[in-house]
């Protein structure tokens, strides 16, 4: 994932389309955080736009990333765009009155936040902001295995708010890598690399 163009990419840098896509469709899911919307009209809605920004965001992305040769953002794009088709199939399961089975779900949740942590740990050699956007969707994760293990809705709001954080963290990379590169300056500044890689002495 970076903010230059190389000559040798097939298509444009792909990134920004990903990470509005996930801001968009993480919109749409931040009033249910906080108890509104939650009606089958309400369901309804945040499934489509799960479907169009989430799945359609993210599968673009992640393709277009593989075909740059883009291994981390697309592998990283890919990953969720699987996770925004369960999203949108979880949202219109419960418009129907089907609850998931929490057992699974929580086995997704954990292992989602293992390959997440890996892959934080990788893009901090890139961007410090990258690197941000990350560790705030790995906090996300570690606030929804704790709500599924104990049930504790009231842990609701504090995923609305870890989401809100996630989405300027994404507008901010996104508009950093549109605008930036037009205006000639760090108009959304994003940080460098947060650490480098290991070096033998």
């Amino acid at each position: 994932m970076s903010e230059h163009q190389s000559a040798s990419d097939v298509f444009a840098n792909p990134v920004p389309l990903g990470l509005l896509g996930m801001s968009i469709g993480s919109a749409a899911l931040v009033p249910m955080c906080f108890g509104f919307g939650l009606t089958p009209q309400g369901l309804a809605t945040a499934a489509i736009l799960a479907l169009l920004f989430g799945v359609g965001g993210q599968a673009l992305a992640g393709l277009m990333s593989f075909a740059n040769k883009n291994l981390l953002g697309g592998t990283l794009f890919t990953t969720f765009t699987f996770l925004w088709i369960f999203n949108w199939w979880t949202l219109n399961s419960l418009g129907k009155g089907l609850i998931p089975d929490h057992s699974i779900i929580l086995s997704m949740e954990i292992i989602l936040f293992v390959v997440l942590s890996i892959l934080t740990y990788a893009f901090g050699l890139f961007s410090s902001t990258l690197f941000a956007f990350l560790f705030t969707i790995d906090l996300l994760f570690v606030v929804r295995i704790i709500k599924t293990i104990t049930n504790n809705m009231a842990l609701m709001p504090l995923v609305g708010l870890l989401t809100l954080v996630m989405i300027v963290i994404a507008l901010w990379l996104s508009f950093g890598m549109l605008v930036n590169p037009f205006a000639g300056k760090s108009v959304f500044a994003i940080g460098g690399p947060l650490y480098g890689p290991y070096k033998k002495k």
